[in-house]
């Protein structure tokens, strides 16, 4: 079976432009936002748990 890369291309071109204008810019900001907080919670929880195994192990 031979794959049809002009359907892929028209299906993910046709999906990416119709989600396009429903795109906000308040969106993107507030999706940076989260982005930022997520990563140094799981930063901050990453060093905590660190630090606890090596408290347990001394």
């Amino acid at each position: 079976m031979e794959s049809n890369n002009t359907l892929q291309i028209g299906t993910a071109s046709g999906t990416l432009l119709s989600v396009v204008p429903n795109i906000v810019s308040e969106d993107i900001v507030k999706t940076i936002i989260l982005a930022i907080i997520g990563a140094i919670i799981s930063f901050s929880v990453s060093v905590l748990l660190k630090g606890l195994t090596k408290s347990k192990k001394k």
